[in-house]
């Protein structure tokens, strides 16, 4: 049996990811980390049994000995249990694992990740900010080691799955979807008046928090972009975005000769998680087929940069390069947050992002110290200015 690692087990993409594990029967979860989730964590261990665990801090490590120790069998084969930046890598690197699911939120993923590349791992990457952050120098580390970088989001599952077969130097573009969020129709004052609850009120997904308000003010979308540049090697300008509310084209690729390859598909995350897990093989899943009969339509429009600026910005930031894309990724985060603590409105986070951005100088992100410090310094500015949104509101 194949082995697998996951990084985020807990979250949206760790859980899909289990229930394609018993779906598929022949891989076997060797370690997972999760963040704080200790009761969803201790019932993935008893059912999956993994060697190692990970988890945030040392109580919560605790609290986890003490949820295994009250389960049926007591303590009896428990994992070995560490926590922390140190359990994460060895969740990433544990040298059974082929595979390696990179499904943490936020940049807490990006060095586990970057040192599972460096192992040789099989990435199969759903935390979009590790490339955000280090394209070049993931990309970098993926060459020399040879490790294999599979994207597990819908939209780069789906560019992946529309090239193969197909010659780089013969693609014109690529066409990433974005379903809009639930401030499509909205307007610019209605989506700076939304509340938390609005923002996450997701039409078509059901993803984490973090995730979800990215997709509101389509920086989820932005960071795809970046991201793309990198998975695949085109420039900003050879990578496109299209609102497609039905969310049933995942992504497309348009040929030099004007044809245009699209990966449909039911909107459920097991689908690409598996492609990821059994690539270059397809197998059964057990989703129900998409039913082209029963579509009543399926409509595509241009994203709305005003109303939506955050999109705008990852352009910007592919664009500047350097250690621009991992200053914006930090802003978001610490913006998100705010707003998801109801401290400042869903427009300010792009106000904070693009005047983070505004005050950094780029310089070459060609190595983990240059990034972890743009990436520290764009968070305290970040903090600052959304302590001074909150205080104008």
């Amino acid at each position: 049996m194949k082995a697998i690692s996951i990084l985020g087990s807990t979250g949206s993409i760790g859980c899909s990811t289990l229930k394609v594990v018993d779906h598929l029967g022949d891989l076997r979860v060797v370690a997972m980390a999760a963040g704080r989730n200790m009761s969803v964590l201790a019932e993935q261990v008893a059912r999956f049994k993994p060697e190692l665990v990970s988890v945030d801090t040392e109580e919560h490590a605790k609290e986890l000995m003490r949820l295994l120790c009250a389960g049926a069998g007591g303590a009896g084969g428990a994992p070995r249990i560490e926590y922390g930046a140190d359990g994460l890598v060895s969740v990433a690197t544990h040298p059974e694992a082929e595979t390696v699911v990179s499904a943490t939120v936020g940049a807490v993923g990006f060095i586990p990740t970057l040192r599972a590349i460096e192992a040789g791992k099989r990435i199969a990457l759903a935390n979009k900010e590790t490339l955000v952050m280090a394209g070049e120098l993931m990309t970098a580390a993926a060459a020399n080691s040879g490790a294999e970088i599979l994207p597990v989001d819908s939209e780069h599952n789906a560019i992946h799955q529309c090239l193969r077969g197909e010659r780089v130097s013969e693609v014109q573009r690529l066409i990433l979807t974005a379903s809009g969020g639930p401030f499509r129709t909205k307007t610019k004052q209605e989506i700076e008046n939304a509340t938390r609850e609005d923002a996450l009120d997701h039409p078509n997904w059901s993803m984490g928090e973090k995730i979800t308000i990215d997709s509101a003010t389509l920086m989820n979308k932005g960071l795809e972009v970046i991201e793309a540049k990198w998975l695949f090697g085109f420039e900003a300008e050879q990578i496109s975005v299209v609102v497609h509310p039905q969310s049933v084209v995942h992504s497309m690729v348009e040929m030099i000769d004007g044809s245009i390859i699209a990966q449909l598909g039911v909107t459920d995350m097991r689908h690409p998680i598996q492609y990821a897990l059994t690539y270059p093989d397809r197998k059964p899943n057990c989703l129900a087929p998409l039913d082209l009969c029963k579509l009543s339509e399926l409509t595509f429009e241009e994203p709305d940069l005003e109303r939506f600026p955050c999109l705008g910005l990852a352009y910007r930031a592919l664009r500047e390069g350097g250690t621009m894309p991992a200053v914006l990724n930090a802003a978001n985060e610490i913006a998100v947050k705010a707003f998801l603590d109801g401290k400042i409105r869903l427009s300010d986070i792009a106000a904070v992002n693009e005047s983070v951005m505004n005050e950094h100088v780029s310089t070459a992100a060609d190595s983990l110290e240059t990034i972890v410090a743009a990436d520290e310094w764009a968070r305290t500015r970040a903090i600052m200015k959304t302590e001074t949104a909150a205080s104008a509101a």
